[in-house]
């Protein structure tokens, strides 16, 4: 079964806490599929991740790039994997249901809104349900994770 990580975002935004998850699964020598809600975000994601470091970037692709095959990490508003992905990102309450063929699958979502706190719950107890290995990650007021459940 797949690994699932719930992140309740409550006070960093996705746009800092997504490119440093990335990051740690890049360093693991895992490939990563974002899926965003819309195609407007995947946009805006794809421009987060070559701007969010002064001194670096994510390499990382959409389908308007070639090669995608060859991307470390692959946004996209779909359920595709072109990129053989180990572990993918489910932002913006996009829909967690299918998460076969992952090592691992994070659900990144804004504990300031109540709907995506909602959504969270139902895709929680969804993945549970499924037999899931699921765990939920809170951030500390020193802006570590720490696991809750």
């Amino acid at each position: 079964m797949t690994e699932i990580l719930f992140y309740h975002l409550e006070r960093q935004p996705l746009e800092r806490v997504l490119p440093l998850l990335l990051e740690k699964s890049l360093e693991r020598g895992w490939h990563a599929v974002v899926q965003a809600g819309t195609p407007e975000r995947v946009e805006a994601l794809d421009a987060l991740l070559w701007t969010y470091r002064d001194d670096g970037f994510l390499p990382h692709g959409t389908s308007a790039d070639g090669n995608i095959d060859l991307q470390p990490v692959y946004i996209t508003d779909d359920m595709a994997n072109p990129n053989a992905a180990q572990v993918r990102f489910f932002v913006d309450g996009s829909s967690a249901d299918d998460v076969a063929g992952y090592e691992r699958a994070v659900y990144l979502f804004d504990g300031n809104d109540p709907e995506a706190v909602q959504g969270a719950r139902g895709q929680w107890t969804q993945l549970n349900d499924a037999g899931h290995d699921v765990t939920y990650w809170q951030q500390t007021d020193r802006g570590k994770w720490e696991k809750k459940a």
